[in-house]
């Protein structure tokens, strides 16, 4: 047998049409091109999104993505034609795909469908740094066929499905490129000066490196916003740079360690938990002459050591240092 002869090699008959070694041949053939084209051309777009700017980039991902799609999908329907099968029956197969979907592809579909929306409505870009209502968050590194991949702030790759991108409420922080304010709370004793520590917390704040300069309305401030049991409520507001805002817990952790410096520099009490005792008897005695009587008490007692403690500078900020990798 020659090689015509092994070519022409029938292996099904479907209705009318005999399909012979050769034709699942070319067949095979155009689905391995149009499968290999289209990882050529993603690759060369990724080459290009890697490059180019941050909106750039985004409008890359998207070409590639629907690049790739129409690329195989018109690699199967020219492989459906070269074996011979007619197009119009694509409508008995889209039945059938319709019965899958009932059977249980639902989720596969609104899943593709939904990534999608997310590609074109871009309300989520690669990039972005978002977060979920499950309190899941990190920056989004894919947008693929059924899930959306995120990494976090460990370094750990979540996947999310697309569909529940689109139907649940998310924060996407770094939608307009832009950063945003950050509240840090803190509290101080009472009796402590508002002056000294509104100065401490700005100075706090101009500390850490990736605190914006104060240009117009995006200034930091500091805000009294409540008198706790035993201590005065403060929040320091502030706007890191937009690489920071990527890293929450990171930037709340570096400013409390330069808000704790800064109130030990100034000596401004950081309070704890305390209780003022009413005493009614002791020693047999009431009112003020059972506290008279535990003065003098305690005026005997031996005198504690009141020598200042002697103030030690802090290790380096090691949050500081990890929102700057």
């Amino acid at each position: 047998m020659n090689i015509d002869e092994l070519l022409q090699t029938e292996l099904l008959t479907l209705g009318d049409r005999t399909i012979n070694l050769a034709t699942a041949f070319a067949a095979v053939v155009i689905l391995l091109a149009s499968f290999v084209v289209s990882s050529v051309i993603r690759r060369a777009l990724d080459r290009m999104r890697t490059r180019g700017s941050a909106s750039s980039a985004a409008a890359l991902y998207i070409v590639s993505q629907v690049a790739r799609y129409v690329i195989v999908f018109v690699g199967l329907v020219v492989a459906g034609s070269t074996l011979g099968l007619d197009l119009s029956t694509l409508s008995l197969f889209a039945g059938a795909i319709g019965v899958g979907i009932g059977l249980g592809l639902q989720d596969i579909v609104r899943n593709f469908l939904s990534g999608l929306i997310l590609m074109f409505d871009r309300s989520i870009e690669i990039g972005d740094f978002i977060e979920m209502d499950a309190g899941v968050a990190g920056s989004v590194s894919a947008i693929g066929a059924r899930a959306t991949t995120i990494v976090t702030n460990d370094n750990v790759d979540v996947l999310i499905p697309n569909a529940v991108l689109i139907s649940g409420p998310l924060t996407n922080w770094t939608r307009n490129r832009v950063t945003r304010r950050v509240h840090v709370p803190f509290d101080v004793a009472y009796g402590a000066d508002l002056e000294a520590v509104q100065a401490a917390a700005i100075e706090a704040a101009h500390a850490v490196a990736f605190t914006l300069p104060d240009d117009g309305q995006r200034r930091t401030q500091v805000w009294l916003i409540g008198f706790g049991d035993s201590a005065l409520r403060f929040e320091l507001l502030v706007w890191p740079d937009l690489e920071a805002v990527k890293r929450p817990g990171a930037i709340n952790a570096a400013y409390n360690w330069a808000i704790y410096a800064a109130l030990q520099r100034r000596g401004i009490e950081i309070p704890f938990p305390q209780r003022d005792l009413h005493l009614r008897s002791a020693f047999g005695l009431t009112g003020e002459a059972a506290i008279a009587a535990l003065k003098n008490k305690q005026d005997a007692a031996v005198p504690l050591d009141t020598a200042p403690a002697i103030v030690k500078p802090l290790p380096r900020n090691d949050a500081e240092e990890d929102v700057k990798q």
